[in-house]
């Protein structure tokens, strides 16, 4: 019996894009493995992945392997097989009543980063530009805040710091992001591959911050606060570069006050961070060229925005932007390959400029019949991942809302679909992945056949277009020649196969952050005082704000990334929930001692928009007033069920409709 190892890459929402192998024997997927090759994963895979792609990734019975029509009420998950061509006929016909009684943007489709591959995660917008539906913007339940100030201050939120001048850096500052559960492989290897002191800020003593060498253990929502205070002790201690600030920044003596007024004890006040650890963070910082990381969960929180314009200000003070070991990062998209991607959405093909709507809005459109007469949703799972989860449930029952659901497995969402289509598994079909933290490119090679009639999702969208009568050329460009073309952009000479054959590839030498200090900005310049966000709402310069405390008996509740789930991907894996265990709520010793708790009580978080019932549990990771309860799990088959998103009205940031999931508030009673 012979083996066949075949190369490929994890396509999920992750910094790590780890590389896989996969042992195929007679046909079939016999053992999924880290790749001994690939410079992330170095032959082990993270221990969620490791357990779901060898678990219900390979179960023929939990995929959808056949197109489903619902013969049941929606919600009950009923369903029976049936062919892509009555599938395809009878949602064409569908569509086409729909266009010609309503407006085609009463067509809603929302989706997200079930795979992050190139072709698979963007060509199917295509088919929706051409169809003038309305685009959840797919950020907006995620990091919309930060992309947003970060383009307008620097004209980019897609080319941060290289990973690999980790070692020229005096220091690494992790703030607002958990790589020990969102990217396990930076955590265990990269951050301490050169030995280069780490500092992490976040509310949450997470495994990251339990093995930083500073951990600042902030108050949540008072990041900007913290950020001045910390830029206070540089210029105290005259660390500021204003050489650098007066030639490359617009609008930084407007911030000088506010950095003034920010002592470290009027900082503490703020922030609940010792004002001696405030300076010594400070002064490490400053110390020479330093790495930035901006994690995603630090925008979600009523002034995600601002907070992240103060926090970056860091990195731009000091004046060694621009140098090696030095910069920010929020995250590498494909441009630092220099790749244009644009044309895989086929913009030329929206006729009206495109139209869009907040994933904080879903719930409110949904249940509206004038503005949504049918939703499809593709990579991502609304009814676990969205805000006002009541009304979402209630919005998906409608009977007159068609809805079309494109994916591996019978989800949370699928259960009020008239339309699940099975979707290919990044196991079965070729594409490419631009990992958005390192700066390479993988290949996703097809390793078996799909299971069943699966279809990737591109090819689902292009029978669909032809059932539609659609004409236009680009519906139908074939992955061979997206792939060449993608490729072709980079420096990798070789073709496809050739990628295959390697995993990975590295396109470049180190990079060096703005090496060359020039700014895609109206002024070519850092703009610190932003007159396009002004313009937008927004102070002209960042604020050093802190949110108020919650009201006496109230918790802040925070719902960071669990280290088993990939956002709510895996939740539906045997190995994996128990791994879960119960839902629980962890709490700091005091919060349970006041209400007359103790550990392993049932408790309920409630508030206006819901309620949750929980196992209290006991954790030193957390400070008092504040809930942590982790995202991601589905909500089963019960219509009572939930999960954290049930208390989340739908609360957007400063910026750009951003969800601000992180300053939704509840109390703690027994259950």
């Amino acid at each position: 019996m012979l083996d066949t190892v075949v190369k490929t890459t994890c396509p999920r929402d992750c910094y790590d894009a780890c590389g896989i192998s996969v042992v195929v024997r007679d046909g079939a997927i016999h053992k999924v493995k880290g790749d001994p090759d690939h410079h992330v994963t170095r032959g082990k895979l993270c221990q969620k992945c490791a357990i779901a792609y060898n678990g219900a990734f390979l179960d023929e019975g939990q995929r959808v392997a056949f197109p489903l029509k619902r013969i049941g009420p929606k919600g009950e998950g009923q369903f029976q097989a049936v062919s892509w061509e009555t599938a395809f006929d009878d949602i064409s016909r569908r569509l086409q009543v729909i266009l010609a009684g309503h407006d085609a943007r009463s067509i809603i489709h929302t989706h997200y980063t079930g795979t992050v591959s190139m072709i698979a995660g963007w060509f199917p917008i295509r088919f929706f530009n051409r169809l003038g539906a309305t685009e959840v913007d797919p950020d907006t339940i995620c990091n919309k805040a930060g992309h947003v100030v970060l383009e307008h201050m620097f004209g980019t939120s897609l080319t941060g710091f290289d990973p690999r001048q980790l070692r020229d850096a005096k220091s690494l500052l992790v703030w607002g992001g958990n790589p020990s559960a969102t990217a396990p492989h930076m955590h265990d290897d990269w951050i301490r591959s050169e030995s280069v002191p780490l500092i992490v800020i976040d509310p949450i003593a997470h495994e990251t911050a339990q093995d930083a060498d500073l951990h600042l253990q902030l108050k949540p929502g008072s990041d900007a606060a913290l950020a001045f205070g910390m830029l206070h002790v540089m210029a105290r201690e005259g660390a500021l570069d204003r050489e650098f600030l007066d030639a490359h920044t617009v609008g930084f003596e407007l911030v000088m006050p506010a950095i003034e007024a920010a002592t470290p004890e009027v900082t503490e006040a703020k922030t609940g961070v010792p004002a001696a650890l405030i300076e010594e963070a400070a002064l490490l910082f400053a110390s020479g060229p330093s790495l930035l990381w901006l994690g995603q969960g630090m925008q979600r929180q009523p002034r995600g925005g601002n907070a992240f314009r103060a926090a970056v200000l860091l990195s731009v003070a000091t004046g060694y932007l621009g140098q090696a070991g030095a910069g920010f990062c929020y995250m590498n998209g494909a441009e630092t390959r220099g790749v244009d991607d644009e044309f895989l959405s086929g913009p030329e093909l929206r006729k009206d400029g495109g139209a869009s709507i907040s994933h904080i809005d879903l719930a409110a459109t949904l249940s509206h019949p004038a503005r949504a007469t049918a939703l499809f949703t593709w990579n991502n799972n609304v009814l676990a991942s969205s805000p006002a989860q009541d009304k979402l449930r209630e919005a998906l029952a409608r009977e007159d809302l068609f809805t079309v659901v494109v994916d591996l497995f019978r989800t949370d969402t699928a259960a009020y679909a008239d339309y699940v289509l099975p979707a290919a598994s990044f196991f079965e079909f070729d594409d490419l992945v631009f990992p958005y933290f390192n700066n390479t490119m993988s290949a996703q090679a097809k390793a078996v056949e799909p299971v069943g009639e699966a279809l990737p999702n591109q090819e689902i969208f292009r029978r669909l277009s032809l059932a539609m009568g659609f004409t236009e050329p680009q519906l139908y460009e074939s992955d061979v020649a997206m792939l060449r073309r993608l490729i072709a952009q980079t420096s990798f000479e070789g073709s496809f196969d050739d990628l295959k054959a390697a995993g990975t590839v590295e396109l470049c030498e180190p990079l060096i952050q703005f090496e060359e200090l020039n700014f895609a900005t109206p002024s070519g310049k850092i703009e610190v005082a932003c007159e396009s966000l002004a313009e937008m709402g927004q102070p002209l310069v960042p604020e050093a704000h802190a949110d108020q405390a919650p009201e006496a008996g109230w918790l802040r509740v925070l719902s960071p990334a669990s280290p088993w789930l990939m956002n709510s991907t895996y939740c539906n894996d045997a190995k994996i929930q128990s791994r879960l265990g119960t839902p629980k709520v962890f709490l700091a010793e005091t919060e349970l001692a006041r209400r007359g708790l103790k550990h392993g009580d049932q408790v309920i978080l409630r508030n206006a928009t819901g309620a949750l019932r929980l196992e209290a549990s006991l954790s030193g990771d957390v400070p008092e007033g504040v809930a942590l309860v982790h995202k991601g799990r589905w909500l089963g088959s019960s219509h009572k069920d939930a999960n954290v998103n049930v208390l989340n009205a739908g609360l957007k940031a400063d910026v750009a409709d951003s969800t601000a999931v992180h300053g939704v508030l509840a109390e703690l009673v027994r259950a």
